[in-house]
């Protein structure tokens, strides 16, 4: 990294705490990351781009965020913090293509930037060393299962934690990090389920946001004696002494346990959806 880069995260790492500050947000839990958009008055869109991850329209009209339907989940949330740091770093448009991070940030400047800033805008260092000891997990003996329930718990991908981990927190070796990517989602979806097809969502207590978000398709390993109220999601079994659930259709269901005070939300979206964010859990009509 040369000396001009080296100032880089600095300046990421200040403005995503600037944002927190803003907004109310404390520095020990998750964030969702439309919600915030949507406070900071940026409208977010999904768009059925094919090659693209995202984009940053400023224009006359306005600005907007634009991010591709047909990416999975936890990708969409990373690229709507990448476009956000567009946004507040003064940016003109942008388009990001799909290509590997390292080869973005070694081209531009601008793109290292805004990757460090969602980073630690949706992954402070507080709130991941706070999401690891609520677990009674240690970062440098963590196990793949463990990765994986914390990324869950930020709305990123398995190995977007594991970078950020690694080379922005510094809380993991290199020699940790080549350990635990010899496992993925993948994988830890055939130990926990004994099978991989579906995507997974871990939510334990120690799930902090009043909202968890999936798509249609989704499923939802939540606290033993979870209640459910509403309709859009289907028992499947007990796994682990967890239970197991499946997103059966778009919609809006609550969550809660009886002996104790934790209860969230469950927001379902469909898949690849395409429309404004706030929409996409939005129940369809019967008629369609």
């Amino acid at each position: 990294m040369g000396d001009a880069q080296k100032d880089i995260p600095k300046q990421a790492l200040s403005k995503a705490l600037e944002v927190r500050r803003k907004l109310n947000l404390d520095l020990k839990s998750p964030v969702c990351i439309y919600d915030v958009c949507k406070e900071l008055g940026l409208t977010v869109q999904f768009v059925p781009f094919s090659g693209i991850e995202g984009m940053y329209l400023n224009e006359d009209r306005g600005k907007r965020i634009l991010v591709s339907s047909l990416r999975p989940l936890p990708r969409k949330n990373y690229t709507c913090g990448h476009e956000l740091g567009h946004d507040l770093f003064g940016h003109g448009s942008k388009v990001d293509e799909l290509e590997e991070t390292t080869r973005r940030n070694q081209r531009d400047p601008q793109e290292f930037l805004v990757d460090c800033f969602a980073g630690f805008l949706l992954m402070p260092k507080i709130a991941v060393l706070n999401a690891f000891t609520l677990r009674g997990w240690i970062p440098a003996t963590t196990t793949p299962q463990q990765v994986f329930t914390v990324a869950c718990s930020f709305g990123v991908g398995y190995n977007t934690l594991i970078e950020h981990m690694t080379y922005t927190l510094q809380l993991i070796t290199e020699a940790k990090a080549k350990e635990l990517k010899k496992s993925n989602p993948k994988t830890v979806r055939q130990e926990l389920l004994g099978e991989s097809s579906s995507p997974l969502m871990i939510a334990d207590e120690q799930w902090l946001l009043k909202t968890i978000d999936v798509e249609v398709g989704y499923q939802l390993l939540l606290p033993k004696t979870v209640q459910i109220e509403g309709d859009i999601i289907s028992f499947q079994g007990n796994i682990q002494q967890n239970c197991l659930f499946r997103a059966d259709r778009q919609g809006v269901a609550r969550a809660y346990c009886p002996d104790s005070d934790w209860a969230a939300f469950i927001r379902v979206s469909r898949v690849e959806y395409t429309g404004f964010s706030e929409f996409r859990h939005t129940e369809e009509s019967d008629d369609g």
